[in-house]
């Protein structure tokens, strides 16, 4: 039988064997890479809807803006449109700045006097109903989206009721709520939605309250010379703003651009979670391990040959993690990267390097989880292995110091017992720690983000949410969840593993009088007590991490709130410990004792 071939049938035999660990496995490396492959998709992912939305609606390449409506517009906009690079334009039109009602929210909205025709520049899609006809509306999709309506609603502008005759996506504006692209006045821009009406309609909805821009489309022979165009043509006679579809592209990307942090660190802190879950595991099947590695000695292996078996399962489950971890990147990456539905197409997969630094992630969860438990299972001798007498896991000899032994004679049992377990295993103690920290640090981030006032766009006492936030607040609820899905399997996997490591230490404090209850809460004192430092530093870590990804200022949430999360976190984990310490204390003490003799 060949090498590869035995490596491969005693891998399956073990997984079939642990199944259950198997899973976890899978779980917390696919939801850390996952997450990672979208964070780092999510770079181009805009530009890229962008692109095909432009192809599909024959998008220009620049839009002139002209807010004065002085005698010198025409003539301005007749120069841009007559240039030699100019092979196509559409307009001039008229842009009308508006208030827009739908279904009890107010918001702004630019008004485009677009022709029932469309031309060769300039062809929004029409995603849904027909396109314009007149005394009716066609809405831009992420704005109707927003306001949730459909066609064959009404809408009112500026006091005028419309029927919704379709809807439509574009190229030639930013995507909802940046329609404006420039304000009334030819600065700042608020957040706006896009309408289309016909000309008439939209000259009819003109008046002296409501401001009046100039615009018109320009298709370039050179796509990508519009910087060069820009700078030629300064026109002095009256103000004109070119917008570029460059700069429209970028301006996409802006809702997404405190989205894509929040996965990374969150993909971070999944890492050491899955970390963390799975030493325990291997921790716990450290003794296995030990023994495995005794026999594959007795019966000739070399140690290359050992370490491949003891590596590959591990190493194979976490390859096939990041598989599935790729997969769901690629199905919730489009949704992720078009949170306003005003793009169409398709979001590609995670590129090469993406998936390059998953792979590295999930072999290095496997790796920093299994390696060490590896080298002290080929370190140990044959004989020892095979007797069974191998130290289990990562506990350490405690010394012996009478005046400590002395003062811990006055605590009551549970702590005593919950003191040894920690003392006894300081690394394990310090990951518990670090995970309650991680998945803290993420809870009290999602506090912070809630606690700031919530913004919205439009007008009027109901408002349509500010996207971004909105956005923003799924994300890092998405990631929270995770962390602490994770970090619930973590607990109940530390627990029992630390109860089958210690079975023989509980069986003789039985022995000398303490209850299973006793036992029972003994463990869960243990997770305690390790919990209890990352519940102290996630609380200012989790504020700190928020202000390091966020602008500006921001308000704390009430300490009341960081206090209860954290309490909870404790809580949580006394409870999630209670059932594998209730079920390890039950244990019964002749068997154990006589198992660890035998």
């Amino acid at each position: 039988m060949g090498r590869v071939v035995l490596v491969v049938r005693l891998v399956l035999a073990d997984v079939r064997r642990h199944q259950a660990q198997a899973a976890i496995l899978l779980l917390a490396v696919t939801a850390a890479t996952a997450t990672l492959a979208v964070g780092l998709s999510l770079r181009g992912a805009s530009q890229a809807l962008y692109q095909q939305t432009r192809t599909a609606t024959a998008g220009p390449d620049v839009v002139a803006l002209a807010p004065d409506q002085g005698p010198a517009v025409a003539p301005a906009l007749e120069s841009l449109a007559r240039d030699p690079e100019v092979v196509a334009h559409n307009g001039p039109y008229r842009i009308v700045y508006a208030t827009l009602t739908a279904r009890g929210s107010s918001s702004r909205v630019v008004v485009h006097g677009a022709a029932e025709t469309p031309g060769a520049v300039n062809r929004p899609l029409v995603t849904s109903g027909r396109w314009l006809r007149p005394g009716g509306a066609v809405l831009e999709r992420g704005f109707a989206t927003a306001l949730g309506v459909r066609v064959g609603e009404h809408v009112t502008i500026a006091g005028r009721s419309y029927p919704v005759v379709g809807i439509a996506v574009t190229a030639a504006t930013s995507i909802y709520p940046w329609a404006a692209q420039i304000g009334p006045h030819g600065g700042p821009s608020d957040p706006s939605g896009l309408a289309w009406l016909t000309p008439s309609d939209a000259r009819a909805l003109a008046s002296p309250g409501l401001p009046v821009t100039t615009a018109l489309d320009l298709k370039l022979r050179d796509p990508a010379a519009t910087r060069a165009f820009v700078d030629a043509h300064h026109i002095s006679t009256t103000r004109v703003t070119l917008d570029t579809w460059q700069f429209k592209a970028d301006q996409d990307a802006v809702i997404l651009k405190t989205g894509r942090p929040i996965l990374v660190v969150g993909s971070w802190l999944l890492s050491f979670l899955a970390v963390t879950g799975v030493a325990a595991l291997a921790a716990g099947r450290a003794f296995e391990r030990t023994r495995r590695a005794g026999l594959l000695k007795a019966v000739g292996a070399t140690p290359g040959l050992i370490a491949a078996v003891l590596l590959t399962e591990y190493l194979a489950l976490a390859l096939l993690a990041d598989a599935l971890g790729l997969a769901l990147a690629r199905l919730a990456g489009p949704a992720i990267a078009s949170p306003t539905a005003g793009r169409i197409g398709d979001v590609a997969g995670p590129a090469g390097a993406t998936v390059a630094a998953t792979t590295v992630l999930a072999v290095a969860v496997a790796a920093l989880a299994t390696v060490p438990p590896t080298l002290r299972a080929l370190r140990t001798a044959t004989g020892t292995a095979l007797a069974g007498t191998a130290p289990a896991g990562t506990a350490r000899r405690p010394r012996h110091r009478p005046r400590l032994t002395a003062l811990s004679a006055l605590l009551p049992t549970p702590l005593l017992l919950g003191l040894r377990l920690t003392a006894r295993r300081p690394g394990r103690a310090l990951l518990h720690a670090c995970s309650t920290a991680a998945t803290l640090i993420a809870i009290v981030a999602l506090l912070t983000l809630y606690a700031q006032p919530v913004k919205g766009y439009g007008l009027g006492s109901s408002t349509l949410p500010d996207l971004r936030d909105v956005h923003d607040r799924r994300l890092l609820l998405a990631v929270t969840v995770l962390l602490l899905a994770l970090a619930t399997v973590n607990t109940i996997t530390l627990t029992w593993t630390t109860a089958m490591e210690a079975r023989r230490t509980m069986a003789i404090a039985r022995t000398l009088g303490a209850t299973p209850g006793q036992i029972s809460a003994g463990l869960s004192t243990a997770q305690l007590l390790a919990a209890l430092p990352g519940a102290v530093a996630g609380v200012p870590l989790g504020v700190g991490v928020y202000r390091l990804l966020s602008a500006g200022e921001r308000i704390t949430p009430p300490v009341s709130w960081m206090f209860a999360a954290a309490l909870a976190i404790l809580l949580a984990t006394a409870a999630l410990a209670a059932l594998p310490a209730r079920v390890a204390a039950r244990r019964s003490v002749a068997h154990t004792l006589s198992a660890e003799t035998a």
